[in-house]
Formats: structure tokens, C-alpha cells, sequence
């Protein structure tokens, strides 16, 4: 019999729930932490942690086994490299933070892929954004999950077809905590912004603003983007929103954008588009919101839908995908003044 020859493919490797699950576990735990702080031998470190010293050595050989802490004596630990890596990646992965609500999320695919529809309230007892309302603690680690001061790392080069010369006001529909729109206040010093998300999010905006140096031109709206957003602004901004939402409440949120818009106003949409020809992905906004991220020419129809048309779609040259729309004829001449 003759044997196929290897792709380079490991499945068992694939296959390992051990090893995520132990470093998420190890993470929650705060061994790192415990070593460093000199809890080396297992018995010490297990009272630490506050677990079982038998079953903690056991996760911990299992990470040793695959480059993660080193045993220098039997049942005696140390940090390594990678080790402080897992430190530093800690708050994300803590299970019994938003790290537990993604990990236990992941559980639910088979679910999502039999109805196309999230199954994470039958895990949590609640829909996400619900969730993550009743927990405070878990709302502010998802803040800083989506990366630095809760927006991602900021985007320097969006790019606008009329350049933002013209633009006055800018208003950042589900913002975060603002990190993205105090870099733009900070690059384009004529402008002002509006930050929009719930209130306890925009509550932790201060901080930022104020270290950008750009507080006196901020005002933040604590509401919900599905209700009548600030308007008569020159942009609305719509960075990693739409891939948290299926496509009824996609129109929702953009028809809201479009109606707030002054006549001659735009809609910049970053995340949740990608070009028709890109490869599909899965992604965890997937399963426990029901999100996606629409071909161009799907977009395009969910635009029309709200009273938006395409000015232009492209990468940016960090890129990202960003769509620029605009209120469509008889969606501009309802346009608003500035509230």
C-alpha cells in the first residue's frame, strides 16, 4: 500500500482542547503572577491559588510539555518567556471574566451552524449585549478586548473621497471608550466629535479625551445606536459595529446614520464588509451576536435598504475595508440640523 504523501498537516495538533484549556485555566488562575511573586514549589503555589496542588502540577507538566513555564526541579516552577506572554494576555482569557464568555461561546458552533442563529443565551441565560450589561466587570474587559481604550488600535489613515477638509463634526456611532475618535480629533484639529455608545461605556471616555488633549471637543451621547443618533453631523463612523449584527438590525443601525446625516453628509463603515471576491470567515462576533460580515455587493443592498448609496469602497492602506456612503437623494433632502 502506498502512502499518501504529507500536506504538513497535524490533525491531532488541531484537534487539542487540552492545551487552550489549560492556559486559559493556568491564566485564570494567576500562576504567573504566584511564580513571580516567589510561589515556586507546588504545594506553595497551589495554597496561592487556591487550588488542588495534584491537579494544578498536572496542567502545569502539560504547558511545560509545550513550552509554556519550566519545571526546574520536580514540582518546582518558573516563568519563561512565554509564561509572561500569558500574563500579559491574562484579562482576556480569564475564564471567569469576558475570557470564560468567549471560551464557553465556542461550545455553541454546532448550534450556530444548524439554525444560523447564536445559541449564546441558552449558555449564559441571556443575549449578549444583555449580558454584558448585567455585568459591569465583563463589559469593561470586552471594552478592552476590542483593544487599546476599548475601540481598537486606532485607524490614522482613513481615508475620505472629498478629504476632511470639509469636515466640521464627526460622530463615532458605538465608539467604545473613544481611542479612535480622540486620534482623529488629534489629527484633524477642525474638527469636533461625537462619541455614541451605552452609557456605561462612554462613562470611561474621560481618560482618553483627556490624555489626547481633545476633552473640549467631545461630547459624548450615552443611548443605544439603535435610537435617532445626533444629527446634521458631516460623518458618522462605524468602525467594527456592523460585524456584530445580522442583517435586519445592519439596516437598522445605518438607516438611523442616514437619517442623521446633514444633506451631503457620509456614512464611513469600517468592519463588517468585505470585498466579493474575499475568502468567508468564522469569527466569535458570529456566534454570541449573530454578526457577520457582508460581501460588497450584499452590503450594497443592506445600504439601499437604509437610504444609503456607495461612494466608494477600497482598503485603507493599513487594510482594513472601509465602505464611504451617502444619504441617498430623497434621504438627504430629510436631513437635520446639528442637536
Amino acid at each position: 500500500m502506498v502512502e499518501e504523501p504529507s500536506d504538513g498537516v497535524d490533525l491531532d495538533r488541531l484537534l487539542d482542547l487540552t492545551t487552550p484549556w489549560c492556559l486559559r485555566v493556568a491564566a485564570t488562575l494567576g500562576i504567573p503572577g504566584h511564580i513571580t511573586a516567589g510561589h515556586r514549589d507546588i504545594a506553595d503555589l497551589a495554597v496561592a491559588a487556591g487550588c488542588d496542588a495534584d491537579a494544578l502540577h498536572a496542567v502545569l507538566a502539560h504547558l511545560v510539555s509545550h513550552g509554556v513555564f519550566t519545571e526546574d526541579a520536580p514540582g518546582r516552577f518558573s516563568c519563561n518567556r512565554a509564561a509572561r506572554q500569558l500574563a500579559d494576555a491574562s484579562r482576556f482569557i480569564d475564564l471567569d471574566g469576558i475570557g470564560g464568555r468567549m471560551a464557553h461561546t465556542w461550545g455553541t458552533l454546532l448550534d450556530y451552524v444548524r439554525t444560523g442563529q447564536p445559541a449564546y443565551a441558552k449558555v449564559f441565560g441571556r443575549p449578549f449585549w444583555e449580558d454584558l450589561a448585567a455585568h459591569p466587570r465583563i463589559a469593561a474587559d470586552f471594552d478592552a478586548l476590542m483593544g487599546p481604550a476599548g475601540h481598537g488600535v486606532p485607524d490614522y489613515d482613513i481615508e475620505l473621497s472629498g478629504g476632511w477638509e470639509p469636515v466640521r463634526t464627526v460622530v463615532d456611532v458605538g465608539g467604545g471608550t473613544g481611542a479612535l475618535l480622540a486620534s482623529l480629533l488629534r489629527r484633524h484639529p477642525q474638527v469636533r466629535g461625537i462619541l455614541v455608545d451605552l452609557p456605561g461605556t462612554v462613562a470611561r471616555a474621560g481618560q482618553i479625551m483627556a490624555e489626547a488633549g481633545v476633552t473640549g471637543r467631545v461630547t459624548v451621547a450615552g443611548q443605544s445606536f439603535f435610537d435617532p443618533l445626533p444629527a446634521g453631523a458631516d460623518l458618522y463612523l462605524l468602525k467594527s459595529v456592523l460585524n456584530d449584527w445580522p442583517d435586519e438590525p445592519t439596516v437598522a443601525i445605518l438607516r438611523r446614520c442616514a437619517q442623521a446625516a446633514r444633506p451631503g453628509g457620509s456614512v464611513v463603515v469600517l468592519g463588517g464588509v468585505s470585498a466579493d471576491e474575499a475568502p468567508r470567515t468564522l469569527g466569535i462576533d458570529m456566534l454570541v451576536a449573530g454578526g457577520k460580515t457582508s460581501t460588497l455587493a450584499q452590503f450594497t443592498e443592506l445600504a439601499r435598504q437604509a437610504g444609503l448609496d456607495i461612494l466608494a469602497a477600497g482598503p485603507q492602506p493599513s487594510g482594513r475595508y472601509q465602505v464611504e456612503c451617502r444619504p441617498a437623494p430623497e434621504q438627504a433632502a430629510e436631513g437635520r440640523t446639528l442637536t
